[in-house]
């Protein structure tokens, strides 16, 4: 967690988060930038280890690191001595992902959704046996239940990333909570997809 962010009850959730601006909404638009994020939450990494790590071009890497660092999502570590003997620039993530609000009116969906991609991607890199839980449902809700279901797991997840520090010697675990409406079976939507 960084020194700029608001501290407030964990029992309000918007009260800790801020809207994010266009430039920040751009930089977590692509799966790979999202997965550098997260990774870098975990340890700091150099732009090869990176590349190595998600077996794509150093480049690239390096390019994603730059917006990501421009943006405020990751910040230098340290320079440190690799183990050939030759200076390292690793990056770390600043936390500061988790303190967004994300409009999905604000996102261009037409590519997808790059939070689900790189979570998807990881599951299927980590495989069926990483899975610690799992909780699927299907319930009726109004918007305001949506928002109120939404509040609530927030403020928990808040709870558990406020104090993260503390259990930094036990293994990281991923997740997501998305919640989206079911399609109707009988809808014109449900007819032009099949």
């Amino acid at each position: 967690m960084t020194d700029d962010l608001p501290h407030a009850s964990s029992a309000d959730p918007d009260a800790k988060r801020r809207p994010a601006t266009p430039e920040e909404l751009k930089a977590l638009s692509h799966p790979l930038r999202v997965r550098i994020v997260r990774l870098c939450g975990d340890r700091d990494w150099t732009n090869k280890q990176l590349a190595d790590r998600l077996g794509i071009d150093p480049g690239t890497v390096y390019y994603h690191v730059r917006q990501l660092v421009r943006t405020g999502f990751l910040e230098p570590a340290d320079v440190r001595t690799g183990e050939s003997g030759a200076l390292e620039k690793p990056y770390r993530s600043t936390g500061k992902s988790w303190w967004l609000t994300v409009s999905l009116d604000d996102l261009d969906l037409s590519q997808g959704l790059a939070p689900v991609e790189a979570f998807q991607q990881e599951l299927a890199e980590a495989g069926p046996t990483s899975i610690a839980t799992y909780a699927r449902f299907s319930l009726h809700l109004s918007p305001e239940d949506v928002a109120e279901l939404d509040r609530r797991i927030v403020a928990v997840l808040d709870e558990f990333i406020e104090h993260d520090a503390e259990r930094a010697q036990h293994p990281a675990h991923g997740g997501i909570f998305l919640v989206h409406r079911a399609l109707d079976p009988g809808s014109d939507d449900a007819a032009a997809s099949a």
